[in-house]
Order: structure tokens, then C-alpha cells, then sequence
């Protein structure tokens, strides 16, 4: 069978240094649990390999009956690739998949060029994408740990100072063999300084507590417009493209609700479907921010063919950081994204679909449609999360009251003789610790929930 391209021919390869092509291996429906369609993986493919400036020359998905140990891909398979290769003078072969480190050498010795598999594409993405000290420790940790298992590879990033993990570099490079010895060591000093980090995150945390403002996190899948939404609603200018994993240090902005109520707004790192599970765990520090999150908005593109599947995505990965229930906690909101996109028709459907559904504002991050909504909403779920305690405090009792500042809203002050009489705007876990401490003397009005 000859192989046939199914990409668009690019436009500026004279202007990138990497021809590649990419290939999406794809088992019957009866034989995996993957419900997106092969077209749609091999186009997210191409979407992450463009993403790093590599040149896309072909794409293809393969269809197998079998996963074959030795080449993943059957011999007949391999040699197609291996003319085709030559023919092309490809640089570098991407393969959607999960590719073991046997796997990979044997594919790079019959194509005689470089292979990257699904896991190694996206670190050196995050590799070259990571700005902030903590990001680039995250991935270098996730990168370590893939590699560990490949110590028939070569590691290069030790010695240069540009991005990235050095996967897709051409043979010839200069290159450092690390050992198991030297991985071990280097990943254990990485655990120590993100430790440094997840301590300085929790003290951030707490110094937030005692301001105390809500905190809104933004998820998504990559480019689902997470960026454009977070820009819109603070005024930011963080980058926002229509690339995948545009942008992946987390950013946080303070925002104005409605009811003129302050909070802050934090902007995360994009999901896609398998997600090395080392840099899920290597972002584990970063993606507590939405643990720690008193309201959720999980931003979709609902003009994507493959919407209700990247929305699966996000939720599995949610479930895997204990946040599988959110919903019916009712901490998180869906904000159907790129209604701009959408044929009237069906922008009409959908939007009578996103009425019926009291968690769902549809509407545009890049136009602005459907941000009023989205604002209303987020400050009424707010509110109905938090109490009003009214409360008289003996004057000289100033550990209290600096206690009541720091964990709470003060919303009215009286000082009297020999008393101050607070009222103040609890969330529920402050208002629990609020009981804890003080005595029932102390309370003389608990208003309900507003």
C-alpha cells in the first residue's frame, strides 16, 4: 500500500530549520479506548509539532492491526517510511504515540533520522515555553524522569541555554550522555528546590488568606482561548495565539466583580489528551492554585469538532488532582468559548443548549460576547459561598480582632466604650476556623448565608 500525505503543504519552510513529518498510529475502535477521531488526533499532532517551529512537510495516520514490540509500526510499514525519509530528506519523525525506548532506537536506525514520540514533542514544548524559575524546574524535572528509562539518548539542555529539551535536535549535535547516577542526583535536587517552591506558593496562599480575596481558576484545554478570556477579564496582556500551549507559566491578576467585590483571577497551564503523566506530577505545585480555588471556570472551545471529547480530557486530568467533583460542589462554571466561530444556525443551537444548563455561559472571549454573564455569574456563586458574622469584641482584645482582618472581610466597624462591634464576610472554610476560636459569649449574631 503506498503511503499517502494528508497535510497541507507549508508555506514557510524556507524560513525553518526542521522538516518533519508526522505519523498518528491508529488501532481499530475495538481494539482502544481513544474516541477521537484518527483525523482529529493526527491534526492536534501537527498542531504541537508547528508549535516548536518545526516544518510539517507530511502527515499521516496509520492504521494498524496490531502494536508490533520491536518498531511499533510492521517491517513493510517501516521500509515505506524509511524511502520516503530519504526522499524528503526529513529531519525528524514525530509519532502520536507513546513509543517505548527500544521502539525508538530501532525506528531511528531504520530511518536513519531522528524519532520523538506524543511524551517527548510536548516536554520539548514545555522545555521551550517555561519562563518562570518554576516552570522550567517542572519540566526539567518531567523531562529527567522520561529520560531516565532512555539512557540510550542523549541529553543536551546542561550545556546550552536555549529552550528546550534537545529531543528533536539532528545527529552531530554536541551532546552530554547522563548516566543513572547523574539523573538520580539531578532529579533529586529538582524535588528539593520545588519543594523551596511549593513552600513559597503555600506562604503566597496564606498571605492572600489574610487579604482575603476569592480566587478564580481558569482550566482548559490547550488553546480553548483560556489566555484571551483571562486578558478580557483583567485587562492583562498576558500572550494569547492560536498555537497550542500558547502559554504555560501561571499567571494571577486582581478583578472587580459586579458588586465591586475584589478577586483574584489565575490563568493555568492547557490540558491535552495524554498528558505525560511525569509532567502532570511535575505540575502538581502549579495546579494547586485550582485545588485551592474557590471557583472554577473551565473555558471550552465549543466551535472544535472534538469539544465534547477535549472536555473529557480536562475533566479526567481534574479527577486525577481529587477535583472530580467540583461541579456538584458547585465551584465551577463552564464558559463555552468562540461562539464567533460558529455558523448562526448553529451558534442558535447551541446557545438554546447553554440557556437550559445553569453551570454554562456561552459566549466569545475575543469579541466580549457573553463576559457580562459570565461576571454576574461568578459573583453570585461567590456570594452564595460566603457569610456575614456580626460580632462584639472587648477593645482591648486586639489578637482577636487582628484575627477577624486577616481571615475575613471587615464590612463595618463601631468602636464603643470598652467594646468594637464588627461585622465581617466569611468564606465557609474561614468561618469554620471562626467557631473553632472563639466562644459562644463572643457571637451575638450569625446572619444566614447571603
Amino acid at each position: 500500500m503506498e503511503l499517502q500525505s494528508t497535510a497541507e503543504q507549508p508555506t514557510e519552510a524556507k524560513d525553518r530549520t526542521s522538516k518533519a513529518l508526522v505519523l498518528h498510529p491508529s488501532l481499530k475502535s475495538s481494539q482502544t479506548t481513544d474516541k477521537r477521531s484518527p483525523d482529529g488526533r493526527l491534526a492536534e499532532a501537527v498542531g504541537l509539532a508547528r508549535a516548536i517551529d518545526l516544518t510539517v512537510v507530511d502527515a499521516l495516520v496509520l492504521p494498524l492491526r496490531d502494536m508490533r514490540p520491536s518498531t511499533l509500526i510492521g517491517s513493510g510499514r517501516v521500509r515505506q517510511i524509511a524511502d520516503w525519509v530519504k526522499s524528503d530528506s526529513i529531519d525528524l519523525v514525530v509519532i502520536d504515540a507513546a513509543l517505548s525506548p527500544i521502539q525508538q532506537r530501532n525506528l531511528e536506525r531504520a530511518w536513519k533520522t531522528k524519532v520523538i514520540d506524543r511524551t517527548g514533542l510536548i516536554l520539548e514544548i514545555f522545555g521551550a515555553r517555561a519562563r518562570t524559575k518554576e516552570g522550567t524546574l517542572q519540566v526539567e524535572l518531567a523531562a529527567l524522569s522520561y529520560q531516565r528509562s532512555r539512557l540510550v539518548r542523549s541529553w543536551t539542555h546542561l550545556e546550552r541555554q536555549r529552550g528546550g529539551f534537545g529531543f528533536v535536535g539532528g545527529p552531530g549535535e554536541s551532546q552530554i550522555e547522563l548516566d543513572r547516577r547523574r539523573i538520580d542526583e539531578r532529579i533529586t535536587r529538582l524535588q528539593k528546590q520545588l519543594d523551596d517552591v511549593k513552600r513559597t506558593r503555600g506562604l503566597h496562599r496564606a498571605a492572600r488568606k489574610r487579604v482575603p480575596y476569592p480566587v478564580i481558576a481558569l482550566v482548559g484545554y490547550t488553546n480553548a482561548g483560556k489566555s484571551t478570556l483571562f486578558n478580557r477579564l483583567t485587562g492583562a496582556a498576558v500572550m494569547a495565539k492560536d498555537q497550542l500551549f500558547a502559554t504555560l507559566d501561571p499567571t494571577m491578576r486582581q478583578i472587580t466583580l459586579p458588586s465591586d467585590r475584589p478577586a483574584i483571577l489565575s490563568d493555568t497551564v492547557g490540558f491535552v489528551a495524554n498528558l505525560p503523566t511525569d509532567l502532570v506530577a511535575a505540575f502538581r505545585a502549579t495546579l494547586e492554585e485550582v485545588r485551592t480555588a474557590d471557583l472554577v471556570i473551565h473555558v471550552r472551545d465549543i466551535a472544535h469538532p472534538e469539544t465534547e471529547a477535549q472536555r473529557r480530557d480536562v475533566l479526567a486530568v481534574l479527577s486525577d488532582l481529587g477535583l472530580a467533583d467540583l461541579a456538584d460542589e458547585g465551584r465551577m462554571i463552564e464558559f463555552w468559548n468562540k461562539r464567533d466561530l460558529l455558523p448562526p444556525d448553529e451558534a442558535e443551537r447551541v446557545a438554546v443548549a447553554a440557556e437550559r444548563d445553569p453551570d454554562v455561559v456561552f459566549g466569545s472571549a475575543t469579541t466580549g460576547l457573553g463576559l457580562h454573564d459570565a461576571f454576574i455569574d461568578i459573583d453570585q456563586r461567590l456570594a452564595a459561598s460566603s457569610s456575614v458574622v456580626e460580632l462584639t469584641l472587648d477593645s482591648a482584645d486586639g489578637k482577636s480582632l487582628a484575627w477577624l482582618y486577616r481571615h475575613g472581610r471587615v464590612l463595618e466597624r463601631q468602636d464603643m466604650d470598652g467594646d468594637t462591634r464588627v461585622k465581617v464576610a466569611f468564606e465557609p472554610a474561614e468561618r469554620a476556623l471562626l467557631e473553632q476560636r472563639l466562644s459562644p459569649k463572643t457571637l451575638i449574631e450569625l446572619s444566614e448565608k447571603i
